[in-house]
């Protein structure tokens, strides 16, 4: 009685091993892959529904656009509202604008340095406000984010429109 593998037995052995191995390594780098992307498009949504929400807000709470520093139906836009928020010692007014600095969207209230509201791991790459009435304004942004690398699963756009509305009182 002989005991041990034949080389046939060790050859398949190792064959299915293989494959196993492979499909095993497959699902991995894809879970990675898929992993990344999911990351990117969370960003980018995140994003975008901050600095939408954020915007929207002020603009509810201001008093009126402010259209002489306004950049209205051009990519980038600048948006200057007139508010009661924010008012520096003596001041019955102030304003704060919405504009893009160093591919980020940021907020800078009168007299103070520009504050990001946008990560730094996206850039907005369309920002466009329209006055659609006297009390309204319509926002349309789009954020891409900024990948370390050229692949798909790194790759990541997101496109949002919002219209919000002066309270009138």
């Amino acid at each position: 009685m002989r005991r041990g593998f034949t080389l046939t037995e060790v050859l398949i052995y190792i064959a299915v091993l293989a494959i196993i191995m492979a499909a095993v390594s497959s699902f991995l780098l894809w879970q990675i892959s898929s992993n990344a992307k999911s990351r990117a498009i969370r960003e980018t949504q995140n994003n975008a529904e901050q600095a939408l929400s954020i915007m929207a807000r002020e603009i509810k709470e201001a008093k009126s656009v402010y259209t002489p520093t306004s950049v209205f139906d051009v990519n980038p836009g600048q948006l200057s509202l007139e508010t009661t928020k924010y008012l520096p010692s003596g001041e019955t007014v102030s304003y704060l604008d919405f504009f893009i600095c160093e591919r980020r969207l940021c907020l800078k209230k009168e007299s103070q340095d520009p504050v990001a509201i946008t990560s730094a791991t996206v850039k907005i790459s369309n920002l466009v406000f329209s006055q659609i009435a006297t009390t309204s304004i319509q926002i349309n942004l789009k954020i891409d984010y900024l990948a370390t690398s050229t692949r798909p699963e790194y790759q990541a756009s997101f496109s949002a429109t919002s219209t919000a509305s002066l309270r009138t009182y």
